[in-house]
């Protein structure tokens, strides 16, 4: 009978006692859920290999967006040089890690500084014209258009909730990302976001030029979603402008 009211009886309609409640140091409470709970010690060769892949794709850049960049070889020597530190330092994210994060957060925006470099001479290029084949452009615009998916990644996976460091503690700040499973906490208990998380939200956030599953909460994760957004939109634009003269 208590089953056939509580599925007939409008919610409205019930008296106040009736509906079921949760103890306050429940850990299935959904705002405990949404704060994001303490995530377990997290290894850095994910992120190493999204670092090697953005090297790569520098490595690949065409001479003519990369002529404000210098020797082919030297940025991405450097940062090959901060991911090996990094990875030998501390192959496992824990919480005396904190102590690494600056040069973790420099190599993020040395990569990001190289490939802004690169997307700006790619846009003058095409604005402006080069002596450079418009096919070479087009073609160009693959590495520095994935190159912006793998450093935005990194920058999410770095900052939220205060980086991976900080994750690790219950303390932790404010989450600055919604993720699906933090609004229905039922669907996948115990779940922490891990760096292909956050990888995946800059490839929808790149194709998509706005958030798709994955809510921007921080002031900061607004302004660099908007960023990535305006960077893809720019580079899709324009080439594909570009690619149709050519076929035309």
């Amino acid at each position: 009978m208590a089953g056939f009211r509580d599925r007939f009886v409008p919610r409205l309609q019930r008296a106040p006692n009736e509906f079921p409640t949760l103890r306050e140091d429940s850990d299935d409470r959904d705002d405990r859920v949404e704060w994001g709970i303490t995530s377990p010690r997290e290894p850095r060769w994910p992120a190493t290999l999204a670092v090697v892949g953005a090297i790569v794709l520098q490595l690949v850049l065409p001479g003519t967006v990369s002529l404000y960049l210098g020797p082919r070889w030297l940025i991405p020597a450097l940062e090959g040089v901060l991911a090996a530190a990094l990875l030998i330092a501390n192959p496992w994210h824990t919480t005396e890690s904190r102590n690494l994060r600056p040069v973790s957060i420099g190599l993020i925006v040395l990569i990001n500084g190289a490939n802004l470099v690169a997307l700006g001479e790619l846009v003058s290029a095409l604005l402006n014209g080069t002596t450079a084949g418009g096919r070479n452009l087009v073609f160009a615009s693959v590495p520095i258009w994935l190159t912006n998916v793998i450093v935005f990644g990194l920058w999410y996976w770095e900052l939220d909730r205060g980086g991976p460091a900080a994750r690790l503690k219950a303390g932790h700040p404010a989450p600055d990302f919604l993720f699906p499973q933090q609004t229905a906490p039922g669907a996948a208990p115990g779940w922490t976001p891990t760096f292909l998380d956050y990888l995946y939200t800059s490839f929808t956030n790149a194709t998509a030029f706005s958030p798709t599953d994955t809510m921007p909460l921080s002031p900061w994760a607004k302004l660099l979603m908007m960023i990535q957004s305006l960077a893809s939109l720019l580079t899709v634009a324009l080439v594909i402008s570009r690619a149709v003269n050519i076929l035309r």
